[in-house]
């Protein structure tokens, strides 16, 4: 712009010399001189927008930011955020689907669909569905097995192993049967992998009292909601830092899921995370 380049070069030239070879009005250098050196009206908001994607590491998009806002009193529109968002070169990185893949085969049974995609539940331990993803550092990898309850997409549990083993998955399993409270007999949703289809598996949810469910073959959405959470992860904490080994990745799941669990929003739980919500839900 003309009249920030006349600014700059005030100190070395007359203002009447700058401005002839602008070509510029003086009337007009100095409207413009007031705009550029006006206060931001935005500026507020802007400090706001900042502090919220920042406290978050950058994991937040305008919708929940704009959520964070209107609970911090500011009335706004989310396209107001999202062209804020651009000005200041906030974005927020979009996910990456790289799924681990855990069938074998026709090894062990195969239990009948029936969480059926109602991913919604009235009460705690109801509904829980389960996962095993992998992240890969170099040649080496590194498994996470976690096990969410729907009524607020809690991650109630959680095992890692460098093995996608039996040992990892009924870890998890055992953790989240460790909650049950009497008469709670959730359904237990997973896809087809050799994990949930063996004998030792089946052998702890029958002990529980709990009931088996799983996704048809390849059919990832039958398990939606668990995919998800694994692909927010994977984008907000594994692709976002270089990792040298999986000694260093070790203690970053558990650190992500005890954000996502009591800090992180979500839309579908009235703005608020899942421990927050549930809170909410069992005072009322």
């Amino acid at each position: 712009m003309k009249v920030q380049a006349l600014i700059a070069l005030k100190a070395d030239f007359t203002l009447p010399v700058l401005l002839q070879v602008a070509g510029l009005a003086r009337s007009t250098f100095f409207y413009h001189q007031a705009r550029l050196q006006a206060p931001d009206p935005q500026e507020a908001l802007k400090t706001a927008v900042t502090e919220i994607f920042t406290t978050n590491q950058g994991r937040y998009g305008h919708r929940r930011i704009h959520t964070e806002l209107l609970k911090q009193g500011w009335m706004l529109a989310k396209k107001t955020v999202l062209k804020l968002m651009r000005t200041l070169g906030l974005a927020c990185k979009v996910r990456r689907r790289v799924r681990y893949n855990s069938y074998q085969g026709e090894q062990g049974a195969v239990a009948s669909n029936l969480l059926n995609r109602e991913f919604d539940a009235t009460a705690p331990n109801q509904k829980w569905v389960t996962d095993v993803t992998e992240f890969s550092v170099g040649d080496r990898k590194l498994y996470l097995s976690p096990v969410m309850d729907l009524f607020d997409r809690q991650i109630i549990a959680h095992s890692i192993s460098p093995s996608p083993n039996l040992a990892l998955t009924n870890a998890s399993l055992k953790q989240a049967l460790a909650c049950l409270e009497p008469g709670q007999q959730p359904v237990v949703h997973s896809d087809q992998g050799f994990q949930y289809r063996h004998a030792s598996w089946r052998a702890l949810l029958e002990g529980a009292g709990a009931v088996q469910s799983m996704s048809r073959k390849g059919n990832c959405y039958d398990n939606t909601v668990m995919e998800n959470f694994v692909s927010h992860l994977k984008e907000e904490m594994f692709h976002r830092v270089r990792f040298i080994s999986t000694d260093a990745l070790v203690a970053h799941p558990k650190e992500y899921i005890r954000w996502y669990n009591r800090d992180r929003i979500s839309t579908k739980l009235e703005g608020l995370s899942p421990v927050q919500y549930r809170a909410q839900a069992l005072a009322a």
